[in-house]
Formats: C-alpha cells, sequence, structure tokens
C-alpha cells in the first residue's frame, strides 16, 4: 500500500473509465474533491456510487462532459443534477448491484474507498459502510484508499488486505454523521401501530429517520428481539441498552445484530468499533431475500411517498421527478413475505405539505415508481391503523386503505374510487 497525496493518487485516472464512489457515512471525500479537479483534464468518465454523504463536487455543471454521475440510489447532493438530466439513475435492487459489477453490465476500472488503518495482519476494515464497497473494491482494476484513523473496525465480512490497494491516502477525520431527530406525535402513533405487528422474538429490518425511531421506541416492552437489516442507526443501539434485542431468539446468525452499513451518530460509531455483536457484510448477502427468508417472524418495516387504493407502492419518485431509489425495499418485503410468520410492512405518514396533500392515493401520479407491487404487499400502516391487504380483493384493499387515510381525505378517496373502479366505499 503506496501512501501518496490525493492528485497522485488520482493521477492513474483516465478518460472514459468508470469510478466507484464508496458511500454514505463512508464516503471519501478527500479523493472525491481530488477527483472533481482533475475533471476538466478528462474525457468521459462515468461515477457510480450508492447515496454519498458531504459535498458532490464531482457534479458540478462545469463537468458536464468530462464526469458524469450514475446513481444507483439518489442523494439529496445529487438529485437536482438527476433531474435536470446532468447525472443518471440505475434502479436496481441493492441486492443486484454486485451482479452488474461481476457480469460486465457495469465493469469497474477504479474504486475510491474509505477504511479503517490496517491490523497487524494487514487487513483494514470498511467500517461503517461495506454494503457494494467490498466486492466494487475487489473487482476493480485500480483501488484508491483513504485510510482515515476515525473509521470503525467493524467485523463480519468487512475487509479488505492492504496488498489489494493500489494507493492511500491517510487522513484523521470525522466520518459523516446523521443527526437525530425526536419523532413527530404523527411518526409516535405510526410506531405505536407497527408495534402491534411485532412478537417477542421477531427479527427486525428497518431503515433511518423518524418512522424508524418512533418504531424502536414503541418496542421497549418487547423481549429478545433480533436485527438482520440493510443498516441501523441509533434506535438499535437504545434497544441493546435497554436490554430488547438480544438476538436471542434468531434461528440464523443468533446474537449478532446483521446490517450492510451504519449512519448515525458518534455513540454509534463507537459501538460497532471492534464489536462482536454486532456483523457487516456485502449487501448481497444481507438483502438476499433467500438469505432474509431464513429468519422466522422476520419483520420487515418500510417507507413509501404514496400508496394507491390497489396497494401499489411508489417509493423512489415524485410523479416522474426522481427522488431516491428501489434501494433493499423490495428484497426485504420479499424475504419476509417468505419466512416463517414474517410481517412485511410499509409504513408511511397519511399526508404530505404540511397536511395538504393524502399520501393514500386512488391512482399513482402521473409517471410515478411502482417500486413495490400490488401482490407483494401485506400491510400498509399510518397513524390511523393498519391495513391488510394481501389475499385480499382490490375493492377490500381500497376500503381498508380508506380506512386508515387522513379524515380529511376520506369522503374525497371513496367518491374517486366509485368513479374509477366502481367500488362503493364507506368512511
Amino acid at each position: 500500500m503506496r501512501v501518496m497525496t490525493p492528485a497522485e493518487a488520482l493521477a492513474p485516472v483516465s478518460s472514459g473509465q468508470r469510478i466507484f464512489l464508496h458511500g454514505g457515512a463512508a464516503t471519501p471525500t478527500p479523493l472525491l474533491e481530488a477527483l472533481a479537479e482533475r475533471g476538466r483534464d478528462l474525457e468521459g468518465v462515468e461515477t457510480v456510487s450508492l447515496h454519498l454523504e458531504g459535498p458532490a463536487p464531482h457534479v458540478d455543471p462545469a463537468l458536464d462532459g468530462h464526469i458524469r454521475h450514475n446513481a444507483l440510489f439518489i442523494g439529496a447532493n445529487v438529485r437536482q443534477a438527476v433531474q435536470e438530466g446532468r447525472a443518471d439513475f440505475t434502479p436496481v435492487f441493492l441486492s443486484d448491484i454486485e451482479r452488474l459489477f461481476m457480469d460486465g453490465t457495469l465493469p469497474l476500472d477504479v474504486a475510491l474507498i474509505q477504511v479503517s488503518p490496517p491490523d497487524e495482519h494487514g487487513y483494514c476494515s470498511f467500517g461503517v459502510s461495506v454494503d457494494v464497497a467490498r466486492p466494487a473494491a475487489g473487482l476493480a482494476k485500480y483501488v484508491v484508499a483513504e485510510v482515515n484513523r476515525q473509521m470503525p473496525r467493524t467485523l463480519g465480512e468487512s475487509t479488505i488486505h492492504v496488498s489489494e490497494i493500489d494507493a492511500a491516502i491517510e487522513t484523521d477525520r470525522w466520518i459523516y454523521q446523521h443527526p437525530r431527530k425526536a419523532p413527530n406525535e404523527v411518526q409516535q402513533r405510526i410506531g405505536a401501530h407497527v408495534a402491534t405487528l411485532v412478537d417477542d422474538g421477531a427479527t427486525l429490518q428497518l431503515g433511518i429517520g423518524g418512522v424508524a425511531d418512533a418504531v424502536l421506541s414503541s418496542l421497549t416492552q418487547h423481549r429478545d428481539l433480533g436485527i438482520h437489516t440493510e443498516m441501523f442507526s441509533d434506535g438499535v443501539l437504545d434497544l441493546v441498552e435497554a436490554g430488547v434485542v438480544t438476538g436471542a431468539q434468531k434461528k440464523y446468525q443468533p446474537g449478532l445484530i446483521v446490517a450492510s452499513f451504519v449512519m448515525g451518530s458518534q455513540r454509534l460509531y463507537d459501538f460497532v468499533d471492534d464489536n462482536p455483536m454486532v456483523a457487516l457484510y456485502p449487501s448481497s448477502y444481507t438483502n438476499d431475500p433467500f438469505v432474509i427468508a431464513r429468519h422466522e417472524e422476520m419483520t420487515a418495516i418500510n417507507s413509501a411517498i404514496e400508496v394507491d387504493l390497489t396497494g401499489q407502492v411508489c417509493a423512489d419518485s415524485l410523479g416522474p421527478k426522481l427522488w431516491s431509489g428501489i434501494g433493499g425495499q423490495v428484497d426485504f418485503i420479499r424475504g419476509a413475505a417468505r419466512a416463517v410468520r414474517g410481517v412485511p410492512i410499509i409504513a408511511l405518514p397519511s399526508t404530505a405539505l404540511d397536511g395538504k396533500q393524502s399520501r393514500i392515493v386512488p391512482l399513482l401520479r402521473p409517471g410515478a415508481g411502482v417500486v413495490t407491487s400490488r401482490g407483494d404487499v401485506y400491510y400498509v400502516v399510518t397513524e390511523y391503523g393498519v391495513a391488510a391487504l394481501h389475499g385480499r380483493s382490490v375493492r377490500a384493499r381500497a376500503q381498508a386503505l380508506v380506512d386508515i387515510a387522513h379524515p380529511d381525505f376520506r369522503e374525497q378517496l371513496a367518491r374517486e374510487a366509485f368513479e374509477t373502479f366502481g367500488f362503493r366505499l364507506t368512511t
């Protein structure tokens, strides 16, 4: 592993190459900035990543034609570039991304990653973000690492040997954190309803944000919960410290909190550092529906932008305006559906825009992406209750969803259900 400056490490990058960027809290910002500095000397370079934290200088309009970003999940810092057509979006299940790198669909020339310093055996850890970075580094022809003294060492399938790193820079900087906000009243009510679907001993998957935190805060009286998830944040740590999350009843990998990346506070990063209770794996493993289905009472909790009266879930766009990505929602919804006593859940507030717009809609907006099909949806939860959809007719689904819509919109939804489908619903 040769240590050098960012400019020296990026010098071998040439026009026409595809470059993987490590994402999440592990975004290697100094390397990304060095790439952008070189941008005007390059032509036809493509960068590819999951969502990135921090600045995104490589999507500056001045680099149009030099560097073009391809988001496998759209983060806030590249969203405008995607929506303006200056960057691309590739919809893909998170479990399938490694295959894109392997089968020639998205072959990688360069990988820019962030890792911990090597241990006495020469192994660096991908730390808080193993996800697709580990396979990307294994498949890229040229690997550049930011070796950060602040990166935690995580266990699991999360290491790379120094012999696999072609060039490195050394840093000592805080990795990106995600500020935590207390759940609001609506989110707390959603969390309370979701908690009624969670049994003691269940294994959970959930994400980050107010709804996820509200669900976790509603589970303090549960016992022996397990975690097998794409990612987790501080809310899981609270339940570990309270003795609620133990993994004792997990039939597969008992006792372990399994994830592919973490995002949260420094307290969380200190918790995962060299902690044998936490195992991070590539997303091709954590998000494999067949692996997920091995967990009895697998309870998958995911969010949505809107749900139509037939049960179709839009989670990646505002009409035709691309917003985020498929991520791991379908992986976990399908995996949980196939688990013994599995519980797939879509949880969302009943309204948007400060109550002016219903998220339960007669039809998805024109151009909206269907992330989870109506055949995959089991439970939809809002602050007004739980709608059980699986195995029910479209008419019965529509009634169940009207029942958990905001009261201000129920009459309108029932009227539109009649106009669209001929259904006579009660409000």
